[in-house]
């Protein structure tokens, strides 16, 4: 079930937050098949596609970071997955970026990035948060005017880590072979598949086994990844030694809204509180201190108000009552307001009730971005501002850059969000919510050296942090385990990376936590 709430897609955070995939499942692991995820055969004209060939582009850059000048090489290209008959399955999209005055290659560290949606391809991360050039924005977030212009980044991960940034099929330049349906791609498991099969492709081209991996996702690219630290334990031997998860969700119970799951309406809490406290909507003694009305709200959120929840219908007047004026307080809202709703805000009324009087609406990926409807008496903010000050920046850069410096010739749109992956199959999570903590907890079990960092945004209504801090407290990691999970955070939006201040902080955490992860 895809959210009503804008009809505009978002560029790194998830589009299908709700379980229940419609379609029948995907497959888990094993050799590619002829097989679409419903299982119906291929007609081999049915899905026309460019021809699944290999082509690359290799061009040599530099860059200054901390004074000294980096050499590094980017490799712009396309791989090519085949079944285990020879034929092609699918052509995928990259952007690696290896630094030139290394060594010893094998022995530095090798991180896969991708973003979500799903949808979406890496574009975000490699544009605005991870690569060696960044889209400039402002100081903010906030959306330039055009032209848009490219920077180096001094925050790039390429100072402690070789990149590959990954489109999966249907993203970027992605595409499935000729006579392939591009429908076994577009599901959870279809995804894994193919996204490991490239991982373990691109290892043996480059002679990289030996060394360090991590992975790096970002939205649904975090769903994708924790759930890819098991499958690639359990389907190839592949070992990682850490995941960076920015803006996460594992859990999808705990952002979907909807009768009878009262947890998110808890977990979304602390965020109204952080974005009223922006719009200065908080009362004044809330309204001196942002970490103190965060922690207030923390604790209203996972005591009296979960209780209140959980009695339901058997809350009496006065405790009722109690709990209206404490959500009012911590959301901006009035006790009337909160009342009518039955003490339930959903994410998508909050974003159009907090600034309703200004005839503003504020961002679902960043709450600081305000955006104007025609309607302001709506329930729905008609869309995200937060994406629409990304969405034109970061694509019309990227495919300069694409084409110009990095040399990579096609005639092909890059796609970097699209609705042609929907319907997406969550098959085997059918009849429950989709819930990949598990499959992480798992892989940290059977692999003890594995280390995971979360970044967390107090602006995001999309992945929000507090959301995060109850997967993470649910993971049932042992005692001797559970500091291998950390997380910080930043007062920024889903894509936190667009504020200078974030980047800089992400670098540093990253880097840190690289060296913690490493023998």
């Amino acid at each position: 079930m895809r959210l009503r709430i804008f009809p505009a897609f978002a560029a790194c955070a998830l589009l299908i937050p709700v379980l229940n995939a419609q379609g029948r499942g995907g497959r888990g692991g094993g050799a590619p098949g002829q097989q679409t995820e419903a299982g119906a055969p291929v007609a081999a004209d049915r899905f026309p596609a460019p021809p699944a060939v290999e082509t690359t582009s290799k061009t040599k850059h530099e860059i200054t970071l901390n004074g000294k000048k980096i050499p590094y090489t980017a490799t712009a290209g396309t791989l090519v997955l085949k079944k285990e008959d020879g034929k092609p399955w699918a052509s995928m999209f990259y952007v690696a970026y290896t630094r030139d005055d290394v060594q010893d290659t094998g022995k530095r560290p090798l991180t896969f990035a991708f973003n979500g949606g799903p949808g979406s391809a890496s574009i975000w991360l490699h544009m605005g948060a991870l690569g060696p050039k960044r889209v400039e924005m402002g100081s903010e977030g906030e959306q330039p005017k055009p032209p848009y212009h490219l920077l180096d980044n001094d925050d790039t991960a390429l100072d402690f880590t070789d990149l590959v940034f990954i489109d999966p099929v249907t993203t970027g330049f992605s595409r499935n072979a000729p006579g392939e349906n591009p429908a076994q791609f577009h599901g959870f498991d279809g995804d894994l598949q193919s996204v490991a099969a490239f991982i373990r492709m691109y290892l043996a081209r480059t002679q990289r086994w030996d060394s360090p991996k991590f992975l790096a996702g970002e939205s649904y690219g975090t769903t994708r990844a924790s759930a890819l630290s098991q499958y690639l334990l359990d389907n190839d031997g592949i070992y990682l030694n850490g995941i960076t998860l920015i803006s996460s969700v594992m859990n999808f119970e705990t952002i979907s809204f909807g009768a009878g799951n009262d947890l998110p309406y808890a977990l979304f809490l602390p965020s109204y509180t952080a974005t009223a406290w922006y719009h200065k909507k908080l009362p004044k003694d809330l309204q001196a201190d942002l970490e103190k009305a965060v922690g207030e709200s923390r604790r209203f959120a996972s005591g009296d108000y979960t209780v209140a929840l959980m009695k339901g219908d058997k809350l009496t007047a006065s405790e009722r009552a109690n709990v209206a004026k404490q959500l009012a307080r911590l959301t901006g809202l009035s006790e009337e307001y909160v009342e009518e709703a039955n003490l339930r805000i959903s994410m998508q009324r909050f974003a159009k009730e907090l600034l309703r009087k200004e005839r503003l609406t504020i961002g679902r990926y960043d709450g600081r971005l305000k955006g104007m409807d025609l309607d302001a008496a709506g329930e729905r903010p008609e869309y995200d501002p937060s994406y629409a000050s990304v969405q034109g920046v970061f694509t019309a850069v990227f495919n300069e850059y694409i084409r110009a410096d990095l040399k990579f010739e096609t005639d092909l749109t890059y796609e970097a969000l699209t609705g042609k992956v929907r319907p997406w199959s969550y098959g085997r999570f059918e009849n429950r919510y989709v819930d990949t903590a598990e499959m992480m907890r798992q892989a940290m079990t059977q692999n003890p050296n594995l280390k995971v960092m979360i970044a967390n945004g107090y602006y995001d209504m999309a992945t929000p942090f507090f959301a995060t801090e109850y997967t993470v407290n649910h993971l049932g990691l042992e005692p001797s385990l559970s500091s291998h999970v950390s997380l910080t955070y930043c007062e920024a939006g889903h894509m936190l990376y667009t504020k200078k201040a974030c980047l800089d902080n992400l670098h540093k955490s990253m880097a840190d936590f690289y060296q913690k992860a490493l023998p």
